[in-house]
């Protein structure tokens, strides 16, 4: 059997590299857009983007949870844990750049700073591939706490998902700093549409779902989204979102989980692909 070797090590380094990045220098899609936003406050959004490329300060004090994908091939073998490999690019890059630790160290009993904002969330996904991609999600506070799970009548119609993902968002949009990026997750169980709808949020803000029928349900979302004008920071002034992705599961017959996660209007994210060193047969 032909095993595939990876350097634990370059992995902690080039993630070490794309926190600090997408913590400092903001995505280009995202910078686009606020450039040609026009309202309230503009001038402090532009002029944020600027200093913190130019003094490596975080374009956020909220420097969040870092929550991480991995998609990986069953033959590959890692020269350590890539759970710890992980954390240890978390830990490195939270202490030497001056970025906040958000993680307690225990959710009710003992909500102690654990001081280098670790453990980060890992995620694992097995392939038939060679290679190792790792995306990640830098997770503010106040767009997390917007996450909502709802398990729907299987026979709810597609009118129904857009008014519960545009009420979802009329009701509490505002308070996760937008425009939002709005991933969805549908099908699997209840655990797996949440995942998947923190995936979504992985996706190029100008990216479509490939399947036709979820890519024009992406549209009708973001659209109708868009019709509230809740806008910039929510100042009704121009976009309330700039993307929705959605990402779907086979379910049970009698379910129909619809998860909505959201991020907030940074889109703080990564990714690093990895090409094995090496290839070993066993």
């Amino acid at each position: 059997m032909k095993v595939f070797m990876v350097d634990s090590n370059m992995i902690r380094e080039r993630m070490v590299q794309q926190l600090l990045r997408a913590n400092t220098i903001i995505d280009d899609f995202v910078e686009a857009q606020i450039k040609q936003y026009n309202g309230p406050f503009e001038d402090v959004l532009k002029k944020n983007i600027i200093v913190a490329q130019q003094s490596g300060l975080p374009l956020c004090q909220d420097t969040g949870m870092v929550e991480f994908f991995v998609f990986t091939g069953h033959a590959v073998v890692f020269t350590e844990p890539v759970e710890k490999t992980l954390n240890d690019a978390v830990r490195e890059a939270y202490t030497k750049y001056p970025f906040r630790y958000s993680v307690v160290k225990d959710p009710i009993f003992d909500r102690r700073n654990t001081l280098d904002n670790t453990p980060a969330i890992v995620h694992i996904f097995f392939n038939d591939k060679g290679t190792v991609q790792i995306r990640f999600l830098v997770k503010g506070g106040g767009s997390e706490n917007l996450t909502r799970l709802f398990m729907l009548n299987p026979s709810s119609t597609t009118d129904e998902i857009v008014e519960l993902v545009v009420n979802h968002i009329k009701e509490s949009g505002a308070k996760g700093c937008p425009p939002l990026k709005i991933g969805i997750g549908v099908g699997g169980s209840a655990d797996k549409a949440i995942v998947l709808s923190k995936l979504a949020l992985t996706r190029n803000s100008n990216e479509h779902n490939e399947d036709d029928r979820y890519a024009d349900l992406e549209k009708r979302i973001l659209d109708s989204v868009n019709e509230l004008k809740i806008g910039f920071q929510g100042l009704s002034v121009g976009i309330t979102a700039y993307s929705v992705h959605i990402e779907h599961a086979p379910t049970h017959i009698a379910n129909l989980p619809v998860a909505v996660s959201v991020d907030c209007y940074l889109c703080r994210k990564g990714v690093v692909d990895i090409e094995p060193e090496r290839t070993e047969n066993i």
